[in-house]
């Protein structure tokens, strides 16, 4: 792996997480709005939601990275994945000190996902 092939995936988890950052921020504040209702139907699907919002803030800076690179055309959901399943993770492990504090864990293990997936196919591909 060469020094401008790490410099892109560099590039591209930065605007991954930034595009998280923008879709946990819409979360949040969909969510400030919805527990002023008290339900907690509409609570609990607010606090499962946010792993999947913070997701999607990490697939669309991927694709938004691939389609502005003119890179590889991954589908959205095959991108999608690797987010999901890091900020469920990242979710799960730190909702039992507070549920507030759960933004650091999907952040955490959704960057780390984005950059793993990054390396699986930087490393596919030197094989190919």
């Amino acid at each position: 792996m060469d020094l401008r092939t790490l410099w892109k995936v560099f590039i591209k988890v930065t605007v991954s997480l930034l595009c998280a950052g923008i879709s946990y921020s819409v979360w949040l504040a969909a969510f400030l709005v919805a527990a002023e209702l008290g339900s907690p139907v509409v609570e609990t699907i607010g606090w499962l939601s946010a792993p999947v919002a913070t997701a999607v803030g990490f697939a669309i800076g991927i694709t938004i990275f691939e389609c502005v690179t003119r890179a590889r055309r991954t589908s959205f959901l095959r991108i999608f994945a690797w987010p999901l399943i890091g900020c469920a993770l990242g979710a799960g492990a730190v909702y039992w000190f507070g549920p507030m504090l759960i933004v650091f864990g999907m952040f955490a293990l959704g960057t780390a996902s984005v950059a793993l997936r990054e390396m699986v196919l930087i490393i596919r591909k030197d094989r190919n």
